[in-house]
């Protein structure tokens, strides 16, 4: 299709999930593409539903009809096609669906830490900037006609208020730009790449980002281990899915790992991609021949990691923030109120 816009990852969920139960029915993958055809309202899932369809009816694969839609990522091609190949399609697309769902909790996790705090920065600055153009004003009149005159921080907030009132269309402008980049950054791709590098080094995100990418990882080894894969396919599929720059580059210290003949337990060790408890984790589910579930659990873990930091993140970041405003607006009020009482207590 034609400018389509990509699947959302609980469009995707929720697309594996029917397809798989599909599968498992032993219903054809171009009946089952009907089936949902007919039950789905939305005109936009009822095109892509009716271009697969159009696609397996010239012959053509499930997973070359869903690449011809072109609504789905590389991933979730490449995955299906393996699935085809192995026979494993229902437990692929099983997956698929477990994958993409962690992913969406994800993603809105993230989300949530991101827009609260700067809901929370927007609405500090417009009470500051409301006290500098309003409220400093008509207090310096009332010093005015007092016969007295504002001093010190009370003077600099004033000043600093008529200036944006001056030049505010260029502050408009300013904020236009940024709410342009921010739109840039949170609904391109290439501008969620480049977010992405710029969160994996941040120091304050640095660590979320690490423990984000790693529960893919570990997510994405799980799916492909399960469905039969070497490790090099493995390790190329998921590294497909990869944005972090520090886990690209210990995957390919893995790789040189499994070429001098040490097993993958060892040579994810040795990379550097997991420690502490998650490095016993691997040494059992690869001694046990359960590298599948060990990489599960791992990603579960991981999961509940990234939602504890981003709880515990947002708990601190509330009360700081409601501090931080409350001190701010104390002090522009205290600088004008205590010269104000004092020229008010030498009149009477």
């Amino acid at each position: 299709m034609k400018n389509a816009k990509p699947l959302s990852n609980n469009e995707i969920a929720s697309f594996c999930d029917q397809m798989s139960m599909i599968v498992k029915a032993g219903i054809p993958t171009d009946e089952g593409i009907l089936i949902m055809l007919e039950d789905t309202q939305a005109r936009g899932g009822q095109a892509i539903l009716k271009e697969i369809s159009d696609a397996l009816n010239t012959g053509l694969s499930f997973s070359d009809s869903l690449k011809a839609s072109g609504v789905f990522p590389t991933y979730v091609l490449e995955m299906i096609r393996l699935g085809e190949m192995t026979g494993k399609l229902d437990n692929v697309l099983d997956s698929l669906a477990v994958y993409y769902s962690r992913e969406e909790a994800i993603a809105k996790g993230v989300k949530s830490a991101i827009t609260y705090p700067l809901i929370m920065i927007g609405m500090m600055l417009l009470i500051i900037i409301v006290l500098m153009v309003q409220v400093m004003p008509v207090f310096n009149q009332v010093f005015i006609q007092l016969g007295a005159e504002m001093t010190g921080f009370s003077q600099g907030v004033l000043a600093a208020g008529n200036v944006i009132r001056q030049y505010a269309l260029v502050f408009v402008a300013i904020l236009a730009v940024i709410l342009g980049l921010a739109m840039y950054f949170s609904k391109s791709p290439a501008g969620r790449k480049k977010f992405g590098r710029f969160a994996a080094r941040f120091v304050m995100t640095r660590k979320l980002n690490e423990k984000i990418a790693l529960s893919r990882f570990a997510n994405g080894l799980s799916m492909t281990i399960s469905s039969g894969l070497d490790t090099d396919q493995c390790l190329d599929l998921v590294e497909s899915i990869t944005e972090h720059p520090t886990i690209r580059a210990k995957i390919g210290l893995c790789r040189k790992s499994l070429a001098q003949g040490e097993s993958f337990a060892a040579a994810l060790h040795q990379a550097g991609l997991f420690s502490g408890i998650y490095d016993s984790i691997l040494a059992v589910g690869g001694k046990s021949g359960n590298m599948d579930e060990a990489m599960g659990q791992i990603a579960v873990q991981y999961s509940d990691e990234v939602d504890d930091s981003i709880e515990h993140t947002l708990a601190v970041l509330e009360p700081t923030l409601v501090a931080i405003i409350a001190v701010i607006v104390g002090l522009i009020l205290l600088s004008v109120m205590f010269p104000l009482l004092g020229i008010m207590s030498n009149i009477g």
